[in-house]
């Protein structure tokens, strides 16, 4: 098991960077200023529209784990509101991610589970299935495997592979810190006349 750097240890922009501009999940923001998360992944893949994979998923995700939903990028019907996170919120998971759409949006921020979407919509989702959990999915055109290192921040989310971990955060520091050298070289420059 890996050490996974906690929220906001290290920006998004910089592990995608370290990642050589890779792992990035196109689309899929933070639905509130502030929200950060970092853990592995817990993997669901769903039919458009249908959230019965995540109640699935409350079964067996285990407390820091991130819920990464495959949802197809469908924006029609909110695969999360109030309740979802609620349940969320008492088993302690890290974050949720999805690549669709959450609805509550005056709610989610006070329950204090940092959620990522593509969308929001007041159009609550089905019930049917079917769905797949703890499989590779693809989130924002990114591959998400169970357990990967999955971070997000105000600029979005990043994908590192489980293997890629520790070179990934080494690669990081070392960026951080020449951006921090770069910062007092550019401090230290003199207008022209």
């Amino acid at each position: 098991m890996h050490d996974y750097p906690p929220p906001g240890a290290l920006p998004v922009a910089t592990v995608s960077d370290a990642m050589e501009r890779f792992g990035v999940a196109d689309g899929i923001r933070p639905l509130w200023p502030g929200a950060t998360f970092s853990g592995p992944a817990f993997t669901v893949w769903t039919r458009p529209g249908d959230n019965k994979g995540l109640h699935a998923a409350f079964e067996t995700i285990r407390r820091g784990e991130i819920l990464v939903v495959n949802g197809g990028g469908d924006t029609t019907r909110a695969l999360i509101g109030e309740l979802v996170v609620q349940k969320a919120k008492a088993l302690e998971i890290g974050g949720i991610v999805l690549d669709g759409a959450a609805r509550d949006l005056a709610e989610l921020p006070d329950l204090g589970i940092p959620v990522f979407a593509r969308a929001v919509t007041p159009a609550g989702p089905w019930k049917t299935g079917p769905y797949r959990n703890g499989v590779t999915v693809a989130v924002g055109g990114v591959p998400v495997s169970p357990g990967d290192w999955v971070l997000g921040d105000h600029d979005g989310v990043a994908v590192v592979p489980r293997a890629d971990i520790g070179e990934v955060i080494d690669t990081a520091h070392r960026l951080i810190a020449g951006e921090a050298e770069r910062r007092a070289a550019n401090q230290r420059l003199v207008p022209r006349d």
